[in-house]
């Protein structure tokens, strides 16, 4: 028969001392032993401490010509930061401006096209209703060709339209554009 061992052990936390139960006990039929367990602190870990030493800084006059350069670089600053902020505030507004003309002038054009698609399907509505109606071949091709040359003056007109939206859309959304770059370029010359 084969000798048996059994192993208990009990481990404390790391960095706290363990309780005195720590053993090791081996049982087995021939031999019975008791070993004890070495015990461990793991060191705290501290940040090192530097010393900054201090510099005291000397006072020392500063010629009245480096003093009158600065001087006039910072007023050269202030007057380049001036330009720039009343640029920049410029081309927001004209930005605004640009999009709100945009924003309508899309709407319009998406609303123009609606109102041709509508007026387009009634008129195949009333061309299919009248194509119903009739009673001989001829009387269809005469209702097909006055339908096909209705449709070719409604389409006409309303590329017409259409044309004139998209032309107005580009016009109003330049015209600002054009006007605020040349407003933010000669207040920057």
């Amino acid at each position: 028969m084969a000798d048996v061992v059994t192993a208990k052990v009990k481990a404390g936390k790391a960095g706290v001392e363990a309780p005195k139960a720590d053993t090791v006990k081996i049982e087995s039929p021939k031999v019975e032993a008791t070993v004890e367990l070495p015990k461990f602190e793991i060191p705290k870990f501290e940040l090192p401490k530097f010393d900054i030493p201090k510099f005291d800084i000397p006072a020392m006059d500063v010629p009245a010509a480096l003093r009158e350069i600065a001087e006039k670089t910072l007023t050269q600053a202030k007057t380049g930061y001036d330009k720039i902020r009343a640029a920049a505030e410029d081309t927001t507004g004209m930005m605004e401006t640009t999009y709100a003309n945009a924003s309508k002038g899309t709407a319009d054009y998406g609303l123009a096209v609606l109102e041709q698609a509508r007026a387009n399907t009634n008129s195949a509505f009333d061309y299919f209703a009248k194509l119903m109606t009739v009673k001989s071949v001829a009387e269809a091709v005469e209702v097909t060709t006055a339908h096909a040359r209705q449709q070719f003056e409604t389409s006409t007109e309303q590329v017409k339209e259409l044309t004139a939206l998209a032309q107005k859309l580009a016009q109003e959304t330049a015209e600002p554009i054009k006007s605020g770059l040349n407003s933010a370029f000669n207040k920057a010359a």
